[in-house]
């Protein structure tokens, strides 16, 4: 009974929406005013921003029809047997705490089988839908590490499946795999990668055969596969950026809850399984979305501080991993942190700005104190990783990006740990928990894998960015191992 009234009451709205959008203007029944066009397009790139940048991301990541280390066709896995470095920028705030395993999934013609091998480390398989929820989680946390035979489904596939195996349901047609394995260093690589080779990826058609990969796939053309994705989509205009999101939309259907969304988008030409044809628009509707096009970049870029919750200058994300209609904090987290967790797998704070709301800037020196004991409390691992004003990692003489757990921290004489974050190098012990800077503006995110209890409630906070005036330090000149 509620449900139907709920549905009549959207009904009656989404009507009086369209009877009312043609008054003052030429456009045609049901299509929006101008400043209606305004409000919608503005609405409409924060909501579709995330899945037109998982769209670019999967043609970069999929553009070879050979697997490389960071690439593979679709429906196989990528293994990253490196940590990345400075020059990584296929995904914004990468990460050097682990090896990436990735897999970009069609889920159009039958379901795939995904099995994984037994582990002796922590390790993370999300599986997201292509409006980056987080739709399952294999891994230590869930499932254990022993041996264990997904099948992942699409929206459309009816069929029987294996009893034998654990279901997997996806809402889109694409969906995007990125594991992690925990690395312990240098000398452990080899190891992981045994743990990478045991993924494996099949149709379901072929689960009960031989199966290997297929080579030389046909892959989609005139990809530019230099230009960082997040890149990509903020040099798009109004026509280009909601044509793709209509492309998008083809394979990748709006979820149940976003159905009033649909409605509006349908008064601006976007109509889902549908081409968008910005050209055939009337003249005000086309002023409308250009205009609401660029507001909402604007209002994506400024960010909405009512989506963290603020400690100590840290902003920690309420909403992540699953967002419903929170739409808003789903483009947020797809700009600066695509493929984020769940919370229960991963608390990500952020921070921009030091203790007195200043921006973080390599002109400044900084610290970060723990006191004994009070390192970020987790069952998997926890690191604090630098990166510039774009989201990369800074080239500097140590090849260092990240710090935490793994690290050989220096430790004060009552079992406190600081980390100095600044451009130029301290001298003597100091330099073990030096996170190098740019000369200019840069952020920070602290990763904490499987957290506590302690974490999750906000009974631990992450201590203050404070600004110091310590010294001596010197500039490094080359690289230096360390």
């Amino acid at each position: 009974m509620k449900a139907s009234f709920e549905c009549t009451l959207m009904s009656i709205a989404v009507a009086a929406l369209i009877s009312c959008s043609t008054s003052k203007s030429n456009a045609p029944v049901g299509m929006a005013s101008a400043d209606e066009a305004a409000q919608i397009a503005n609405e409409a790139y924060i909501y579709g921003y995330p899945l037109v940048l998982m769209g670019v991301t999967r043609d970069v990541s999929t553009s070879t029809p050979y697997v490389t280390k960071s690439k593979a066709p679709i429906n196989q896995f990528s293994h990253s047997r490196v940590y990345p470095d400075f020059n990584a920028k296929a995904v914004v705030s990468p990460n050097v705490d682990t090896l990436y395993s990735q897999a970009w999934l069609d889920l159009s013609s039958e379901p795939v089988v995904m099995r994984v091998t037994e582990s002796d480390r922590f390790y993370m398989i999300p599986v997201l839908d292509a409006w980056t929820n987080v739709v399952a989680s294999p891994g230590s946390r869930t499932e254990g590490n022993g041996p264990k035979e997904y099948v992942i489904v699409g929206p459309q596939w009816k069929g029987t499946l294996p009893s034998s195996m654990q279901k997997i349901t996806v809402p889109t047609n694409n969906a995007w795999i990125i594991g992690r394995f925990h690395a312990r260093g240098s000398k452990d690589l080899v190891h992981v990668h045994s743990l990478q080779d045991g993924l494996e990826l099949i149709p379901l058609n072929l689960v009960d055969d031989a199966y290997m990969p297929p080579q030389n796939v046909s892959v989609k053309e005139n990809i530019d596969a230099k230009t960082p994705p997040v890149s990509q989509v903020e040099r798009m205009d109004a026509a280009t950026f909601f044509a793709n999101f209509s492309d998008e939309l083809k394979m990748n259907p709006p979820l149940a809850e976003d159905a009033f969304m649909v409605q509006k988008l349908r008064r601006i030409g976007l109509i889902p399984g549908q081409s968008f044809h910005y050209e055939t628009l009337p003249p005000e509707v086309k002023k409308g979305i250009e205009e609401g096009y660029a507001a909402g970049m604007k209002r994506l870029a400024k960010g909405d501080g009512d989506l963290f919750d603020n400690h100590n200058g840290w902003m920690i994300p309420r909403v992540i991993g699953k967002y419903g209609q929170s739409y808003m904090a789903r483009a947020q987290v797809a700009r600066v942190g695509l493929g984020a967790n769940l919370r229960d797998d991963a608390i990500y704070p952020m921070a921009t700005t030091d203790s007195s709301g200043q921006q973080l800037n390599g002109k400044n020196k900084y610290t970060i104190h723990f006191a004994k004991n009070e390192t970020p409390p987790v069952n998997g691992f926890w690191s604090l990783t630098l990166y510039d004003e774009n989201h990369f990692f800074v080239k500097n003489p140590l090849n260092r990006y990240s710090l935490g757990d793994r690290s050989r921290l220096f430790k004060n004489p009552d079992g406190s740990v600081d980390i100095l974050i600044q451009n130029m190098a301290p001298l003597g012990p100091r330099m073990a928990n030096w996170l190098p800077a740019p000369e200019g503006d840069f952020n920070l995110i602290m990763r904490l894998y499987w957290p506590k209890s302690e974490a999750l409630n906000g009974t631990w906070q992450p201590p203050k960015i404070q600004k110091i005036q310590q010294g001596p330090e010197t500039k490094l000149s080359k690289n230096v191992e360390f």
